[in-house]
């Protein structure tokens, strides 16, 4: 009789021990994303070019988002645009900018917060060239 109930209880604790950790598999990716940092994004104009589309990728991925601003553009000389509830899952994050002529300006911040990124002609633009 003791044998069986030493084996019910092993038994017992191991499905315990098991569910544990699969519910600790399942829910910690959970819980990461979670606690992933949130931060808002203004993005200032200061060029002579039309920003038409803006995009966010990890520093160290091309794995660019859908569009950031959608229909909209960030008009030259002093246009602004703010990004709300950017996720962030490391220190910081690559924001990408595409003006009126397809050439591409990056730029990486900091994740906290809000941050403000001011574009400015002197900037390096990628034409593809």
């Amino acid at each position: 009789m003791r044998t069986r109930l030493r084996k019910s209880n092993t038994l017992s604790i191991s499905v315990l021990v098991l569910a544990i950790f699969v519910g600790l598999m399942v829910c910690g990716p959970l819980l990461t994303n979670a606690h992933a940092p949130v931060s808002t994004i203004t993005i200032v104009n200061n060029s002579s070019h039309e920003v038409r589309h803006v995009f966010l990728s990890p520093p160290d991925q091309n794995n660019w988002s859908a569009d950031q601003l959608g229909s909209s553009a960030i008009p030259g000389n002093g246009g602004s645009a703010t990004i709300s509830n950017v996720s962030c899952n490391g220190p910081s994050i690559k924001v990408i900018a595409e003006d009126e002529e397809g050439c591409f300006i990056y730029q990486v911040v900091t994740c906290s917060d809000s941050v403000t990124w001011t574009i400015t002609n002197e900037a390096a633009r990628d034409c593809g060239n």
